[in-house]
């Protein structure tokens, strides 16, 4: 099994950078930082004219919490700049509201 060492998240945004949204890249998963560093200029090139602004950054997995992140949290700055960061937004805690009913023994 291969493990991810980074993502890249991608951003398109108006040329007021007032409204931005995600970009699908066709990949975005790598298993080294170098790589993921490497391939983002490819990545933002082969984007150009799905808006006038696109910015992208590369995000570390860690290892540890790999399966446990569900959530990206970004902004993109008035001057361009992306800050984004991979989270996990908290634990999933499971409850049966229905009790069964107690089986009580009678004594004879």
């Amino acid at each position: 099994m291969e493990h991810i060492a980074a993502l890249l998240f991608v951003v398109g945004c108006s040329s007021t950078m007032t409204d931005c949204r995600e970009l699908q890249v066709p990949v975005s998963v790598f298993e080294t930082e170098q790589a993921c560093t490497a391939e983002r200029p490819f990545a933002l090139g082969d984007l150009q004219g799905q808006a006038p602004h696109i910015v992208g950054k590369c995000l570390t997995v860690d290892p540890a919490l790999e399966d446990d992140y569900d959530r990206i949290a970004w902004n993109v700055r008035p001057d361009g700049t992306l800050v984004a960061s991979l989270e996990v937004s908290g634990m999933l805690v499971a409850l049966n509201s229905v009790r069964p009913e107690k089986d009580y023994l009678k004594q004879q």
